[in-house]
């Protein structure tokens, strides 16, 4: 269980997040000065160097919002350059991929951030304001448009598995149709049928807080409050839910701790959001009380669980349920052990989980929530988690990508992956970080709907 640390307050780690954007400096140089477009996304590190893996195009914005954040953090137009050239000029076709649920991902960090800067005044060049909103506008329609209506009524934004699937990963991507609605875009379908993305928004929330979180109710024999699918299957044919399943996890009816890291992560965002839209706008949904009610659910659940679940220093291993912790007794009463034989870490899990805790947290006002992600914060700003070698492109270690397919780089003569970094990973200590240094400074909290849209 997560040791929680209530002596932790956001100054305390002042040094440690000026330390990380030093080093984040030098690895988002090194990777602009060796990366090769043509090869595709940098997705995760092989002994210190980005590579690519083609499955999907998702981690793109992680790599040029890395930039745009560095810079919000320091001030070096530097990397704003970096964020900005190349935002305008390869990020293109993530805004009309039709093929990802991912839209949140790519667009918001890299668009969304841009604009958001721009409405701050800290970009002073406007002209690109209208192709960053026209961008925001088609990402969110695209990704409403990978829709799956089912049996109850409502639906969801199916997978890049197909329409059956609908991913709790996807919860964090729902970013893309909140910053769209928000700038007043109207979605036509046949027949110049309106189409609300506020509802679709709405909707998938519902449909992901119902079968993507367990809520210890007797759903299967493995229901614990908290705990997360990551795939849920349903039956295009009727709507009818089927049954549990993954891609990234360990089995379907444990727990993949970086699915369960987006829920957290995804659920306590979409509460700060739903308090910015009006009654009016909510009321066709099914009002305030009841959608905000459904989110706070889900949200605290899986936040509980992730604490109840996770070794005491945050960090978790892969999934809940592995075989191979067996074999390491104890492992949830002590710090994580990323160099143990037997099941790797995934730090990328506890830097999202982190972000999720906090905004829970602060929220709520629930002060375990937030001391729990300040906890995270503590560990995960210092050896063995930060990467302080020069020659290490990575900035976040211990993450993992695809345990299951084995995609991770594993040192010879052991079974485990140690010591790589992964795009996601790397992007979201920055953005973690940069969300404690805006609270320390005093300066606009970090949200990721720009205030063009209020």
């Amino acid at each position: 269980m997560l040791k929680i640390r209530f002596d932790l307050k956001p100054q305390d780690l002042e040094k440690k997040i000026g330390r990380l954007f030093e080093l984040s400096a030098a690895k988002i140089r090194s990777i602009e000065e060796s990366w090769t477009p043509a090869l595709g996304s940098p997705v995760f590190t092989v002994k210190g160097r980005y590579t690519s893996m083609s499955w999907t195009e998702w981690t793109q914005g992680f790599q040029f919002g890395s930039a745009i954040l560095q810079f919000d953090a320091t001030e070096d137009r530097e990397f704003l350059n970096i964020g900005y050239s190349r935002t305008l000029e390869l990020m293109a076709p993530h805004v009309t991929h039709f093929g990802v649920h991912d839209h949140g991902f790519n667009n918001i960090s890299t668009y969304g951030n841009l604009l958001r800067l721009m409405d701050e005044g800290r970009v002073a060049d406007q002209k690109e304001r209208r192709l960053c909103e026209l961008a925001l506008k088609c990402s969110g329609a695209v990704q409403a448009f990978r829709w799956t209506n089912i049996e109850e009524g409502g639906g969801y934004i199916y997978s890049f598995n197909g329409p059956h699937s609908l991913f709790i990963d996807t919860i964090r991507s729902l970013r893309s149709l909140a910053v769209a609605h928000r700038l007043g875009h109207v979605v036509l379908g046949e027949g110049d049928r309106k189409i609300s993305l506020l509802g679709r928004l709405i909707s998938h929330i519902n449909a992901t807080a119902r079968y993507n979180i367990y809520y210890g109710e007797r759903r299967d024999i493995w229901d614990i409050r908290g705990r997360v699918a990551q795939e849920s299957i349903f039956n295009t044919n009727d709507g009818q839910y089927r049954c549990p399943s993954t891609q990234q996890g360990y089995s379907p009816f444990t727990t993949w701790t970086r699915g369960h890291a987006w829920g957290i992560c995804g659920f306590a965002e979409q509460l700060e959001f739903i308090d910015s839209v009006s009654d009016e706008d909510l009321a066709p949904h099914g009002g305030r009380d009841a959608i905000q009610q459904v989110v706070r659910r889900a949200a605290e659940a899986a936040a509980d669980y992730y604490i109840e679940s996770t070794p005491s220093d945050g960090v978790p291993y892969w999934d809940t349920g592995a075989l191979g912790l067996d074999k390491l007794p104890g492992w949830a009463d002590r710090p994580a052990d990323p160099f143990n034989p037997y099941e790797p870490v995934d730090s990328s899990a506890a830097a999202i989980a982190a972000q999720g805790l906090l905004r829970l947290g602060k929220h709520l006002k629930n002060d375990r929530y937030w001391q729990a992600g300040l906890t995270v914060c503590h560990t995960l700003l210092e050896e063995p988690w930060l990467s302080v070698n020069p020659e290490h492109q990575g900035l976040l270690l211990h993450s993992v990508y695809h345990r299951p397919k084995g995609w991770d780089f594993t040192p010879k003569g052991n079974g485990v992956t140690y010591g790589e970094s992964s795009m996601w990973g790397d992007y979201h200590v920055r953005e973690v970080s940069l969300y404690l240094l805006r609270i320390i400074n005093q300066r606009p909290y970090l949200r990721f709907w720009s205030d063009s849209s209020d």
